[in-house]
């Protein structure tokens, strides 16, 4: 039977990703776990620990500031060398991190937890940084899109997995499973991580390795300069509110931890169905329809979301930052595979290993002085939605400057320079 256009156009791209890569996606998806379940289960644990959210956000902050430091000469290093052993390095130090972390949170070792957490940073960095010059290396140019969009899915799917569970755990059997418990359960799942590390069989192919000595000249330091600007500036924005925006549901609209997950949970179910189209959409539509439009319509769901707070004394308020809240994270989520992939083409190959490291080095830094802000700004009584309103002018800066990104990556490929 002859396939489907649908299928030829969709799906097969997927069947035809290489099996070292697969082992790649399912490690970073058993990472994910741990780093899903922080992010819906972390801070409501610190709360009932009696952290308060402020002093919540300045502990958080020291995972990105380690990073910041650290990512940018891991780019370096990596380039012409074998990215394996950093793979199997990250996805043991990242398990082993978080059960610190969870145990210095009980125990109130507030030392013990600021450099687990950094040290946890260092470890998830170095699969992110490596991740995608070693996908671009070791895939097929024709399955670049798909491989890319399946590496970025393990946060959605993991976040859907985490999220229903947590739900039901919490709902059916909470005299039995909490917070602490399920972040315990999902840090040791991590450790499967290692084991698909080790299945990786294959011998890498591995960029041309730079000299110590000359490596600012081997980079084209303005054509990098032109991505990482609005990196930078959606990722200063995005640190006002990813990493506490379970805070905003708790303390303004009183949304518990089970709830939140549920939300988190289904509105990534979304995101991984939306990022599996991505693809698609791209190849037919071009970025501008899969980063500009669909972040633009994102920035407007914050800003109603954010909103909400003013009317909280409401009943209706709480429905109105949950709807908006479902369609925010799909919007804005479902664009990040695919200003991966422009990012990595704009620069071209000898320039993405050090791109990748400015990218993780940027996100982490700028949450890490996000971070620090926020808690400034909280503990001096600034609304959530103040902050929020932060976010959505510096991300609507950074869409503005992807659209004229677009347009210079159209006209560069139309005169052959890329």
């Amino acid at each position: 039977m002859k396939k489907s256009n649908f299928y030829n156009k969709f799906l097969v791209g997927y069947s035809k990703i290489e099996k070292p890569v697969i082992m790649l996606i399912l490690a970073e998806l058993f990472l994910q776990f741990i780093n899903s379940s922080f992010f819906l289960l972390l801070n409501y644990y610190m709360t009932d620990s009696d952290y308060e959210d402020y002093m919540i956000a300045d502990i958080i902050s020291y995972r990105f500031l380690t990073v910041m430091f650290f990512a940018f000469p891991l780019g370096l290093f990596i380039k012409g060398r074998n990215l394996k052993p950093f793979f199997l390095v990250a996805t043991l130090v990242v398990p082993l991190c978080s059960l610190v972390v969870l145990h210095a949170i009980e125990m109130r070792w507030d030392t013990v937890l600021y450099i687990a957490l950094s040290i946890w940073g260092v470890g998830f960095t170095l699969i992110q940084v490596c991740a995608l010059p070693f996908i671009l290396l070791n895939s097929k140019k024709e399955t670049h899109s798909e491989t890319i969009v399946l590496f970025f899915q393990t946060w959605s799917i993991s976040i859907c997995i985490i999220g229903f569970l947590n739900f039901t755990l919490q709902t059916f059997l909470p005299q039995i499973f909490d917070e602490r418990l399920l972040l315990n359960i999902f840090s040791l799942i991590g450790f499967l991580s290692f084991f698909c590390i080790l299945k990786m069989d294959l011998k890498e192919n591995v960029s041309n390795r730079n000299g110590m000595k000359d490596w600012l000249g081997n980079y084209d330091w303005k054509t990098i300069f032109l991505v990482i600007v609005p990196t930078f500036i959606i990722a200063v924005g995005a640190g006002f509110t990813i990493p506490f925006i379970n805070l905003f549901f708790l303390y303004v609209h009183n949304v518990p931890s089970a709830v939140y997950s549920a939300m988190g949970s289904f509105s990534y179910m979304i995101v991984a169905g939306g990022v599996l189209f991505m693809p698609f959409i791209r190849k037919k539509y071009g970025y501008k329809i899969a980063i500009v439009l669909i972040q633009s319509l994102s920035i407007v769901a914050l800003i109603v979301m954010a909103l909400t707070e003013y009317v909280a004394a409401y009943g209706f308020a709480v429905y109105i930052a949950v709807l908006f809240f479902i369609i925010r994270q799909p919007l804005m989520n479902v664009a990040g595979p695919m200003t991966s992939e422009l990012t990595m083409y704009y620069v071209g190959e000898r320039n993405r290993e050090i791109v990748s490291a400015i990218n993780a080095s940027i996100w982490s830094g700028s949450w890490f002085i996000s971070s620090q802000i926020f808690s400034i700004l909280r503990s001096r009584g600034f609304q959530y939605s103040e902050i929020f309103f932060i976010t959505a002018a510096l991300y609507a800066v950074g869409v503005i400057w992807y659209y004229f990104l677009i347009k210079d990556f159209y006209k560069k490929k139309g005169t052959g320079e890329l």
